[in-house]
């Protein structure tokens, strides 16, 4: 399960069909030189995507 507080950089790496979901929401997480640093939570925030969305989707995806 993909959480707020997991690192992008991990998220794409654990889950790399994550990565066009991440991508359709505004997050171009792979090419971020910060991914490995940065929170989903963190990014969501300053590109003003909703978490819960966000989170729902990513998880909906890793579940399939």
């Amino acid at each position: 399960m993909i959480s707020k507080d997991m690192k992008i950089g991990e998220i794409c790496r654990r889950y790399p069909q994550a990565v066009p979901v991440l991508k359709r929401f505004g997050l171009d997480c792979l090419e971020c030189q910060i991914a490995d640093l940065e929170e989903l939570g963190h990014g969501a925030g300053v590109h003003k995507v909703d978490i819960e969305k966000l989170l729902e989707e990513l998880n909906r995806i890793i579940a399939e």
